[in-house]
């Protein structure tokens, strides 16, 4: 779909369909009560007999309304007036979307960005808007052998400014909802896949392909050049698989050569059974999603490389797969990192920080500006915040709360926890110099104080996507957070 800006009158417009938004109760949002100006009080009338409320998600399509331009106009509920935030705005935008990719209005131009939205300005309003309306659209289907699309798809989605003057930010915002979303999508692509598609190969494969189409350099380490540099933590996870693991790096080059680079990093475990620990039964099919923080740093890369941004950025993914098999690692086993560390494996089913350790120890090389690494790490992270946001933490305050900031802008919110040396005590072996887990309690923090050991010669931050990588039930597949707050908290960086 396109997606473009513009500002007029919403009576002159020539198109498919004008969509405007009601209040509740029966109230008119300003683009609505010129089409009510215009037409002697039509949508006035229609309100008043009760046709509409003005409830968060009714719609109304209105068909051949005498003296304007426009061939339908869609009302759109929105709720209370006071109670449009962000979160609401976006599921408007994208449930109004979906709403006319079924009624055979190819295009639609939409007042929304003239609408209060708490704290918001113009080009914060576009760039929501844009990425809401294109994600609405999203399917993954390629694997069925039926598919039914509408007829008639929505294929051009126009949103209008209140002013000429606001034109340039508004066009600014449509460029970078664009490029948020299109990495958005990447990452679920990838994601959604199964795993005996998705494997360490496959996602080698596709970072080639990535780099192809928006230059990027890339490099591909295969078990033995693993083994060279000492990954013994990394390839451990591997080993009980068929197939074998790979350590990715992606780079682009925004600026100077010798600049430091923002390097973010992806767990990439495409199938994981726990191991030997073997997982229950019930939802391991889901465990295809433990790689969703690799297919992050793809759709990173994507929307960085799309935007242009003036600053180099490097994403690694840390892939393998974790099965249990005669030469799987084991509970008990005590495996020395790249950093020479050794660690007690209490539990195989906590493998994502063991590929995470050696690659976070590998990245030193590129000397970072920052290092953000993201990954389904802990249950324990579900237990803690549920599925509404992603756990945080780091070495560095900065860091953690301006990608805290960053994730609020975007509406992929996160959540710092604490990572006091009191909670390292939970990781002391009798026989290594670590163990991989530190027990039931503050699990995900043990988690992070775990990786901590490995980042400690630069400005590191964890994000602990495991309660918003994908939903589950009816609308199962991947969510592609959080490719919008770390592409934000980038393009920050980048001075925009």
């Amino acid at each position: 779909m396109e997606v473009f800006v513009k500002s007029g009158s919403p009576e002159k417009q020539r198109t498919a369909c004008v969509v405007v938004g009601v209040f509740e109760p029966r109230r008119l949002s300003p683009a609505a009560r010129d089409i009510d100006r215009a037409t002697d009080g039509y949508l006035t009338k229609l309100l008043r007999r009760g046709d509409m409320e003005g409830r968060q998600g009714q719609f109304l399509m209105l068909h051949n309304i005498p003296n304007i331009l426009p061939d339908r106009v869609l009302l759109v509920g929105l709720g209370k007036e006071r109670d449009l935030d962000d979160h609401r705005y976006r599921d408007a935008v994208e449930k109004l979307v979906q709403h006319l990719d079924g009624t055979g209005s190819m295009e639609a131009v939409v007042y929304f960005p003239e609408l209060h939205v708490k704290g918001r300005e113009i080009g914060w309003k576009v760039r929501a808007a844009t990425e809401a309306g294109t994600l609405g659209l999203y399917r993954f289907d390629q694997y069925k052998s039926k598919v039914e699309r509408p007829r008639r798809p929505l294929r051009r989605l126009t949103f209008c400014v209140p002013r000429r003057s606001d034109l340039r930010e508004g066009q600014a915002a449509v460029e970078r909802g664009m490029a948020f979303a299109n990495g958005v999508s990447q990452a679920r692509d990838l994601a959604n896949q199964p795993p005996n598609v998705a494997t360490p190969m496959h996602m080698a494969e596709q970072a080639s392909s990535l780099a192809e189409e928006w230059n990027l350099g890339l490099t591909v380490l295969d078990e033995a050049q693993m083994e060279a540099e000492g990954m013994g933590a990394f390839l451990a996870v591997g080993q009980g698989s068929v197939n074998p693991p790979r350590l990715i790096a992606m780079e682009y080059q925004g600026d100077e050569a010798d600049t430091k680079p923002y390097v973010v990093v992806g767990k990439g475990i495409s199938f994981d059974s726990g191991g030997i620990s073997i997982k229950p039964a019930s939802a391991m099919d889901e465990m295809k999603y433990d790689m969703c923080g690799a297919a992050g740093v793809f759709g990173i890369l994507r929307a960085v490389a799309e935007l242009e941004l003036p600053i180099n950025v490097v994403g690694v993914v840390a892939a393998a797969e974790n099965l249990p098999d005669g030469k799987a690692y084991r509970p008990g086993d005590i495996l020395t990192a790249m950093s020479g560390k050794t660690i007690e494996i209490i539990n195989t089913d906590a493998e994502g920080r063991l590929v995470l350790a050696d690659a976070l120890h590998w990245v030193q090389r590129y000397e970072p500006e920052t290092v953000i690494d993201m990954a389904t790490l802990t249950g324990a992270c579900i237990v803690a915040l549920g599925k509404k946001a992603a756990g945080l933490m780091g070495n560095n305050d900065r860091l953690v709360r301006e990608l805290t900031d960053a994730g609020d802008e975007t509406g992929e919110r996160a959540w710092q926890l604490p990572l006091w040396d009191e909670y390292q005590e939970l990781l002391k072996s009798n026989f290594a110099d670590m163990k991989n887990v530190g027990g039931r309690e503050a699990g995900t923090i043990t988690a992070g104080c775990f990786l901590s050991r490995f980042t400690e010669d630069y400005e590191w931050a964890h994000i602990d996507i495991a309660g918003v990588a994908w939903t589950s039930g009816d609308n199962k597949g991947a969510t592609g957070h959080p490719v919008r707050m770390v592409s934000q908290y980038l393009a920050e960086r980048a001075g925009g």
